[in-house]
């Protein structure tokens, strides 16, 4: 046994319920939305990805779930004739924008002004 005492409040350990929940609420809540649902602060949150990697998997796991799905809705809309969601694709995938503009080159012109002798 140590010969200091423990100070402090005891490390808090995800386990595979709360870990199943934190994958669940990724879908639609940040870190600190979770951290608030769990009733801890968004730092013990980040703690606890450090010390559990699977925390951390879970968290990515269901956002990148939840993204997916979002953007498999958003190409079936578009492919079945949803303009909107086509322009919103195309901007953000594509590379496509609505600003029309002309590149133009600057150039330097020499004015001369030449006046007759009198």
């Amino acid at each position: 046994m140590s010969q200091f005492p423990v100070i402090g409040k005891p490390l808090i350990v995800f386990n595979e319920e709360q870990i199943g929940t934190v994958e669940e609420l990724a879908t639609v809540l940040t870190k600190s939305q979770i951290a608030d649902y769990m009733g801890i602060c968004a730092n013990t949150f980040r703690a606890i990805e450090e010390r559990q990697p699977e925390v951390a998997r879970a968290f990515r796991s269901g956002k990148s779930r939840a993204i997916a799905n979002v953007a498999s809705n958003l190409i079936t809309q578009a492919l079945e004739g949803n303009t909107t969601a086509a322009m919103f694709y195309l901007r953000t995938q594509a590379g496509w924008t609505e600003n029309a503009y002309n590149e133009t080159k600057q150039t330097q012109h020499v004015i001369q002004i030449i006046r007759p002798l009198t």
